[in-house]
């Protein structure tokens, strides 16, 4: 198993933006889902120790 880099996308295809504007697979915010190829990697790295603090990404299952 290979290590996450930061530019690795949380992405598990659980898309759903439907009540608020985070998604409900892999935490992001819809402007980050958006942006995610602009961030640099320490933005990116930001993103993924919030997502990972408040326990996603999430898969079905």
């Amino acid at each position: 198993m290979r290590s996450l880099v930061p530019s690795d996308s949380p992405c598990v295809a659980v898309c759903s933006t439907l009540y608020d504007e985070i998604c409900r697979g892999c935490g992001r915010t819809a402007m980050e889902v958006a942006n995610w190829v602009f961030l640099d990697d320490e933005e990116k790295l930001q993103v993924w120790q919030r997502i990972k603090a408040q326990g996603y990404p999430r898969r079905k299952g």
